[in-house]
């Protein structure tokens, strides 16, 4: 996605600063995703609602976004009033001392209601018991099929599948080069592409980036055989070009009806459901995602609205946050004929699931997402012990490069350009770096 950063038209006033008197701009750093655009689109209705506020956004791809939203609160730019981020950011954030303290704006907002946040997510948003950040939406990783293909070839997908066994689908499914392939997985470069999806795979081996005492772990034989695994699979029965394709590449696979199986974010069920953009909707199965040697694996992410401490203008700030997160937005989303019930912000509130539009619409997969949700375990993801925090992340200030410096071995070894066992010798090196760093 072609980032875009700048004044989004179609709000009433954007951009226009100081143009009215009595009347405060709000500027929003927003991630263009499709939820966001949907959110965006509605935003005139904010502003006629609240004649003393004008919104302006800046909407960024996610990596321009991180780069460029990091860098103004961590320096104390004050570019922005709101800002998105995610529960890999919001707690290290709370801690520094760079974002506002959202309890006491939710308390005096009523009906807002706290408590109707998913607690997984409500509590990866959280510093010391209070919320920093609140979430416009959330997701898990689930496994994604055609049921068609499935039944085609007398398949029954298990309740709760394992690695072994979708391993042994695609080859099954797999009609060879050029032609569907069995599965479809993240191989491109990135702690938020390849990564997300991996470390799953890592955790429920039993494999750590780190044991408690922070001694790197990535060339030991769980992390090498969960990752052994996972670069033969896509490269035997994956997609053409696995080492560059991401989330979106998969979608367009997946929705093409060019691969039998997609593992990935539990947020392309509306996609992928879409008629518009997807060819095989309605034909589709959803299963949790799989495991090895734990009784769930996915993953826990949220993209979440917070306000930088540098902000003037954090009342004006909050009114517009708490619209866009609140119930009455589900309800708004789902009703406009543009959006629909398909493409409602799923994974943050638990009132959500309980909607009869959106039950009709998501009965196939919305309670695998709230069950997803419900069941990530970011304090212990794995089989033994470790000293931080995450699924599919360690949330440490140090992940970003780290992340991205191990996804880089791992393309190349789906890329076949090194082995696996190259691939970890690096990524230990990088690791160990960063775990001296905590020894001291």
């Amino acid at each position: 996605m072609v980032a875009t950063l700048g004044l989004l038209a179609g709000c009433s006033g954007a951009g226009a600063i100081g143009a009215e008197e009595g009347v405060e701009t709000v500027t929003v750093a927003i991630v263009s995703n499709p939820q966001m655009e949907d959110a965006i689109s509605l935003a005139p209705e904010f502003e006629a609602e609240h004649p003393g506020i004008r919104l302006r956004f800046v909407s960024l791809s996610e990596n321009e976004a991180r780069a460029k939203i990091t860098a103004s609160v961590a320096t104390g730019g004050g570019e922005f009033d709101i800002v998105m981020i995610s529960n890999y950011e919001t707690p290290q954030w709370a801690q520094n001392g760079w974002l506002t303290d959202l309890e006491p704006y939710m308390a005096a907002t009523p009906g807002y209601d706290r408590a109707d946040f998913i607690p997984t997510v409500r509590d990866s948003l959280s510093y010391e018991g209070r919320m920093y950040s609140v979430p416009f939406y959330g997701e898990s990783s689930f496994l994604m099929y055609r049921r068609d293909l499935f039944e085609q070839a007398g398949i029954q997908m298990p309740a709760q599948p394992t690695w072994p066994q979708i391993a042994e689908y695609a080859a099954r499914l797999d009609q060879g080069p050029g032609q569907q392939r069995g599965i479809c997985l993240r191989g491109k470069p990135g702690w938020g592409e390849v990564m997300a999806p991996l470390d799953t795979v890592i955790n429920t081996f039993g494999g750590r980036w780190f044991d408690p005492q922070w001694n790197a772990q990535l060339t030991s034989p769980e992390v090498r055989n969960a990752v052994q695994f996972y670069v033969d699979l896509v490269r035997q029965h994956g997609q053409p070009g696995a080492s560059q394709s991401g989330f979106s590449e998969c979608a367009t696979q997946f929705g093409q009806g060019q691969v039998a199986m997609w593992y990935d974010a539990t947020s392309a069920a509306g996609t992928v459901e879409d008629p518009a953009e997807s060819t095989v909707a309605g034909r589709i199965g959803y299963a949790p995602a799989p495991v090895v040697a734990t009784p769930s694996s996915g993953w826990l992410y949220t993209w979440s609205l917070g306000i930088p401490q540098t902000s003037p203008r954090k009342d004006a700030a909050w009114q517009f946050m708490s619209w866009m997160t609140n119930r009455e937005y589900i309800q708004r989303a789902g009703n406009d004929p543009e959006i629909g019930w398909t493409s409602v912000p799923p994974g943050s509130r638990q009132s959500t699931y309980q909607i009869p539009q959106y039950q009709q619409v998501a009965n196939a997969y919305a309670p695998l997402i709230l069950d997803g949700l419900q069941r990530a375990n970011p304090q212990q993801p794995t089989v033994q012990p470790v000293p931080y925090q995450g699924v599919q992340f360690v949330r440490i200030p140090e992940f970003q490069d780290l992340g991205t410096r191990v996804s880089q071995q791992v393309s190349a070894a789906i890329a076949g350009q090194i082995t696996v066992d190259e691939a970890l010798e690096q990524s230990q090196n990088y690791a160990e770096t960063v775990g001296e760093s905590y020894q001291r």
